[in-house]
């Protein structure tokens, strides 16, 4: 059974907060939602124009202020450095970075091609990279700061089909371990959350019932997350109740190896 939607308890009161891939249903949404409810200044990313458009719309009738939303696609270098200039341009400063951009699909590796292992590994890998290299730029420079990669259990376990995208966040997993030692002495902490299985619209669109069902199935509670339910944890790491934290990959399921 679902809990209830949670209450705000001003976790990130004033804390400028950006959402990468925040468009759409899932839980780069839930998650901007979330960090709004908890009193966080949001700024709002995705390189669905229409769709990011559609988010930020949706975000101020739900909080009465209006979220910055400027397009990105995290495979630019120069997309993402405008990106981080616009929100610092805007707010002065930049509190809480949430890389929630990646790609999925499926294919044995036998019959992938160079392009799709390439076109995963670059959004979903190098992007959280240039993201994160571009955060701490600026949040090594004011002193504080919290980064929050999305990761997954998939670069925990194995499944068939999924060799690119466990390896891309495998990949994640590692850079967030690593920056997090050179990131601490500068006061900034670097985690992630590794989810399983959150349904969203979109992805119940493209993905067979049997296997969803086969999926949740495996989970402790025997459903799958509700976005919100990850962003909770989002939250939480991005918080100041997370404030001895980094370095971290907290499972949010039960398939923690």
């Amino acid at each position: 059974m679902t809990p209830a939607y949670p209450k705000a308890h001003g976790l990130l009161d004033g804390k400028v907060t950006l959402v990468t891939a925040a468009a759409g249903a899932g839980i780069g949404y839930a998650t901007a939602r979330r960090c709004a409810e908890e009193g966080a200044t949001i700024v709002v990313s995705d390189r669905h124009e229409r769709r990011l458009a559609a988010a930020a719309e949706a975000l101020t009738e739900l909080t009465g202020v209006k979220p910055l939303a400027v397009p990105c696609d995290v495979t630019s270098e120069a997309q993402v450095l405008a990106l981080f200039d616009a929100v610092v341009e805007a707010h002065g400063r930049l509190d809480v970075v949430v890389n929630n951009a990646g790609l999925g699909g499926t294919a044995p590796l036998a019959e992938m091609s160079d392009d799709q292992w390439h076109a995963v590994i670059d959004v979903t890998l190098n992007g959280t990279m240039r993201c994160t290299r571009a955060a701490l730029r600026q949040m090594i420079a004011q002193g504080s700061g919290v980064i929050v990669n999305n990761a997954s259990v998939i670069g925990w376990r194995a499944q068939r089909g999924q060799a690119h995208y466990a390896a891309a966040k495998a990949g994640v997993m590692a850079l967030t371990r690593c920056v997090a030692l050179e990131a601490a002495e500068h006061g900034v902490r670097v985690n992630a959350v590794a989810p399983s299985l959150a349904v969203h619209p979109f992805l119940a669109k493209v993905t067979s019932e049997d296997l969803l069902a086969e999926l949740a199935a495996k989970e402790a509670f025997g459903r799958s997350a509700e976005p919100w339910e990850v962003a909770n944890v989002i939250v939480f790491l991005a918080s100041d109740y997370s404030s001895y934290m980094t370095g971290e990959v907290v499972s949010v399921s039960s398939q923690h190896p």
